[in-house]
C-alpha cells in the first residue's frame, strides 16, 4: 500500500436532483487525499444529469441512458476505478468531511483489514411536510452502519469477492457482504459518525417495495452457501 493510497468513490445518481449536490460536494471536501469521484447517471429524467455535469473534472461521469439498477450501476463504475480502495456513496447521504481519513487509519493499525465501516445517524429530510415526515420512519440515536455508504474497502478484496449481483433491486450489498464473510474478509468499524443517512420521500425502501423478498432470498443464499462449506 502506498503511503497516501488513492479511493475511488462510487455514486450512482437516479432522479435526484434534489441532493445529488450535497452529496456530490460531501465527497470532494473530504480532509482524505487524493480521491477519485465516480458518479454514473442511471437514466435520471430529471435534473440529475445538469447537476453532475456542473462539477466538470472535479468528477468522472458515466452517462448511462437506460436505468440499470444500483447494483449495475456501481459495478459500471468499479470498471472504471483506478484507487487501492473502494467506497460507495449515494446520491442522498452525506458524509462528514473526515470519513475516509479515519477510515484509512484503521487500514494503517491493521494491515489485514478488508472493510471498514463507520456508524451512522438517520435524519429526516427538512423539505418533507410534516405529514410525510408522519409516515417515514426514522431510526433515533447512533446507528452502527453496515451499510454500502458507510464501508471503505480494499479494491484487491471488493475483486476477490466479486461485484454487486444485479439480480437484486435492493439488498444487493447484503448479498456482497454475506459473500464477503463466507470466504473470511475482515470487518471493522470506527465508533464515530460519518455518514447522515437522508429519510425523504423515495428512498430506495419506499420505490423498490415490490422488490422487498429480495432480502429474503439473499438470506437463503447466504445460507445455502454456508451449508455447502461444511
Amino acid at each position: 500500500m502506498t503511503s497516501t493510497p488513492l479511493i475511488s468513490v462510487i455514486l450512482p445518481v437516479f432522479n435526484s436532483e434534489s441532493y445529488v449536490r450535497e452529496a456530490v460536494e460531501s465527497v470532494l471536501s473530504q480532509t482524505y487525499k487524493p480521491v477519485q469521484l465516480i458518479c454514473i447517471n442511471d437514466g435520471s429524467s430529471d435534473n440529475s444529469l445538469a447537476i453532475l455535469k456542473s462539477f466538470g473534472d472535479k468528477i468522472i461521469l458515466i452517462d448511462s441512458a437506460e436505468n440499470c439498477g444500483i447494483a449495475q450501476s456501481r459495478n459500471k463504475g468499479v470498471e472504471v476505478a483506478s484507487g487501492e480502495f473502494v467506497a460507495f456513496m449515494d446520491a442522498d447521504d452525506i458524509w462528514k468531511e473526515q470519513k475516509l481519513s479515519v477510515q484509512m487509519e484503521q487500514f494503517v493499525k491493521d494491515p489485514e483489514l478488508g472493510a471498514s465501516f463507520s456508524h451512522m445517524k438517520c435524519f429526516l429530510s427538512p423539505e418533507l411536510s410534516e405529514e410525510v415526515k408522519r409516515t417515514r420512519y426514522c431510526p433515533p440515536g447512533v446507528l452502527p452502519g453496515y451499510i454500502s455508504a458507510a464501508v471503505l474497502i480494499k479494491m484487491s478484496v471488493f475483486k476477490k469477492v466479486g461485484g454487486f449481483n444485479p439480480k437484486w433491486r435492493v439488498g444487493e450489498f447484503v448479498d456482497w457482504s454475506a459473500r464477503a464473510k463466507s470466504i473470511g474478509v475482515s470487518f471493522a468499524i470506527v465508533p464515530d459518525v460519518f455518514l447522515l443517512r437522508r429519510i425523504h420521500g423515495s428512498n430506495t425502501g419506499v420505490t423498490e417495495r415490490p422488490s422487498q423478498t429480495d432480502y429474503l432470498k439473499i438470506v437463503r443464499e447466504a445460507l445455502e452457501r454456508k451449508r455447502n462449506q461444511k
